[in-house]
């Protein structure tokens, strides 16, 4: 294993003899949660396996991947910013990653590396776990960006009657619509675009069931949506989900303000950790993991 990064992070494959080992790429990801998840899962379903932290240098994705495999690594989680690295790394993607655009699960099968997205099947878990209905829903995607991309197909599977994709850039969401355009028909939903400044429009802005937030704005304590967008698109029976986690974002907030459940991503995160475990160690396991459980001890 030639990647000191990786090695300061006591993720070589070399020095855990008898586990298989795996681990979570990104940069910066130390204050990542996924091996403290991941352990959990694996002390549940009796596995023997290790589960660190990998931090490559920019641009060094790829060469910290195929040394970590090289020395024995069996899977790794990919995250920010690496997913489309991991992409083009992959060697066979599935469909729902092909649809996804982005990478976040690795794994070896024979002499080949594998890619899959796990992140949008991780939201709808989560979201079908407290009780949000999304068959009929009207939902509301904030971004255009991978996050949004990510979660679009799972979405659609579950036969909502509209999803609108805002975006800042009107361009970025209409292209959006068109890659998943005959997806959402097959699924008989109305799917469109707006840019955000639309939202602020009361006369051809109604309330949404559920807003999902997947744009980065929480991360420097902002909101994608103005004063004006949240009235127009928040009422008390509103769900709004923000996909960051660890704070009450300010989406969030505004979403609080007008009576409107919420909720923050870190549900996803254990939803999606458990996707990936499963392709890794046989999802035979499925039974002996409690991704809920999991979920309390992190809350507490």
């Amino acid at each position: 294993m030639t990647s000191s990064a990786s090695m300061d992070l006591h993720t070589d494959p070399s020095l855990f003899r008898g586990l298989d080992v795996y681990a979570v790429v990104g940069n910066p990801i130390a204050h990542s949660k996924s091996p403290l998840i991941h352990a959990k899962f694996a002390e549940q379903s009796n596995q023997a396996m290790h589960y660190g932290h990998l931090q490559p240098d920019l641009g060094g994705f790829a060469k910290a991947a195929q040394d970590f495999f090289a020395a024995g690594g069996k899977g790794m989680n990919v995250t920010v910013p690496f997913k489309l690295d991991a992409q083009a790394l992959a060697q066979v993607l599935t469909p729902r990653a092909k649809l996804a655009g982005a990478v976040n699960t690795l794994w070896i099968e024979g002499q080949q590396i594998f890619g899959d997205n796990t992140d949008g099947a991780g939201l709808v878990r989560d979201l079908l776990a407290q009780g949000i209905t999304l068959r009929g829903a009207r939902i509301l995607l904030l971004g255009a960006g991978g996050a949004a991309r990510g979660v679009l197909s799972p979405l659609l599977d579950q036969l909502p009657k509209n999803l609108v994709i805002a975006n800042r850039s009107a361009a970025k969401a209409g292209e959006l619509v068109s890659i998943f355009a005959n997806l959402a028909k097959e699924k008989n939903t109305t799917l469109e675009s707006v840019t955000l400044e639309g939202l602020e429009d009361s006369k051809n802005t109604a309330p949404f069931d559920l807003v999902i937030n997947a744009t980065a704005a929480g991360l420097d304590n902002q909101s994608p949506l103005s004063h004006a967008a949240a009235a127009n698109v928040f009422v008390p029976s509103s769900f709004a989900y923000e996909m960051l986690y660890g704070k009450t974002s300010r989406f969030m907030q505004q979403a609080l303000q007008r009576g409107a459940r919420v909720s923050d991503g870190l549900g996803m995160l254990v939803e999606q950790a458990a996707d990936a475990f499963l392709i890794w160690r046989g999802n035979e396991l499925a039974s002996s993991i409690d991704p809920r459980a999991v979920l309390a001890q992190l809350r507490s």
